[in-house]
């Protein structure tokens, strides 16, 4: 048999092997015994994202995926031959097919056939084929003031944001975590959208945009009006993918779960990691006074981590950071109105590479690298560390 070209391959192979690879199945095969928390859970299927009936075939002509419309030659055919690759959607046009080392650790080949939240989407990536057929739409913006992200560290708070960023309470020091202390705290992080921001498959966020070069074309992509608040957040969130890290720090947006995950499983290892985040019972419970529990606080690692922040964007991404000298805790939390919280802290012992104008310093009254500097997890956000 001729040998086939490496794309050729890669479609076949991967596709026989791992045809439905969704995103909890990706996970599952790379992490085995690590379970999934309910923040990354819940960003598996978006809302504008229907996967119930997709299938991939693959036989002599190629590839073919069906939308699952019921009817014969209804679905996307992708054939290969000796001019490359082709999708017909069964309107009689072809559809870019682009192939990319990624942004990040692993790759992939994506097929797509329109604009975000409008397409039938075709992922070829480490882990197998992904296919989404898409409703109409994408998450509507309701309105979210761009601002310092305070779990970047080399930024300074701006000066409203002290009073005016309900995440300016989650900072605290590591010797009040003790039971009994009170503390007045918010978990829920707005992302700027009615609604949640979810995973792309990795074939279709590696073809993506996402760097400041091409903002034009990223607004264009996701239909945002230039100048518009949306689209400031928009830039926000990317020029702090593309800041300098801090001290010693490794860092990376993942646009993926996928990513995500092997940039995590990079740093730590795949055989004794976790992932943990905050898990609160009521959802989107308001600002309130909790007490930590009496059950106490349990130190869940005490070396590196990797931490990984849900950015503002249309789509989930992730900005991951792996700090040596870091320890995590499980913090039980009790609210005033009986509202009980399994809160995630982190607390970084050292800080001295941080911006002395940093929103932590200016909370606690401390100075960069006098004492460790902790704070809580925001619901969406995400904590992998070894055990």
């Amino acid at each position: 048999m001729a040998a086939c070209l490496p794309l050729i391959c890669l479609l076949v192979s991967v596709t026989a092997i791992a045809a439905d690879f969704s995103p909890e199945r990706y996970w599952n095969t790379a992490l085995p015994n690590t379970p999934i928390p309910n923040s990354l859970r819940h960003l598996f299927t978006p809302d504008f994202t229907d996967e119930k009936s997709t299938n991939v075939q693959v036989g002599k002509g190629g590839v073919n995926v069906n939308a699952g419309k019921g009817k014969p030659g209804g679905g996307t055919a992708v054939n290969v031959g000796k001019g490359g690759v082709h999708v017909d959607t069964g309107k009689g046009k072809g559809t870019h097919v682009s192939v990319s080392g990624g942004k990040g650790p692993g790759g992939g080949v994506g097929v797509h056939t329109g604009k975000p939240g409008k397409r039938t989407d075709v992922g070829v990536g480490k882990g197998g084929v992904i296919v989404h057929t898409r409703h109409k739409g994408k998450p509507v913006y309701v309105g979210v003031k761009p601002g310092p992200n305070p779990f970047v560290y080399n930024y300074a708070a701006s000066k409203t944001q002290l009073h005016d960023d309900p995440k300016a309470a989650l900072f605290f020091l590591e010797k009040d975590m003790v039971p009994g202390k009170e503390m007045n705290l918010r978990f829920s992080a707005e992302d700027g959208y009615d609604g949640k921001t979810s995973f792309l498959p990795r074939g279709e966020a590696e073809t993506m945009p996402f760097e400041s070069e091409k903002f034009s074309e990223i607004l264009k992509t996701f239909s945002v009006k230039p100048g518009s608040g949306e689209a400031e957040m928009m830039k926000k969130t990317i020029e702090e993918c593309e800041a300098k890290r801090v001290g010693g720090e490794e860092k990376y947006c993942a646009t993926s779960l996928e990513s995500m995950v092997d940039f995590s499983v990079s740093k730590l290892g795949k055989d004794h990691v976790r992932a943990v985040s905050t898990e609160v019972a009521q959802k989107n419970a308001p600002m309130q006074r909790y007490i930590i529990a009496a059950a106490g606080v349990k130190k869940l690692s005490d070396d590196k981590s990797v931490v990984c922040h849900k950015q503002k964007y249309p789509f989930a991404v992730f900005y991951c950071h792996k700090a040596m000298m870091t320890s995590v805790y499980a913090v039980p939390l009790e609210g005033e109105n009986g509202l009980r919280a399994k809160a995630v802290a982190v607390c970084h012992k050292n800080t001295s590479a941080w911006n002395p104008n940093h929103l932590a310093f200016k909370v606690l009254k401390v100075k960069p690298g006098t004492v460790p500097v902790c704070h809580f997890l925001p619901e969406t956000h995400v904590v992998w560390f070894s055990y």
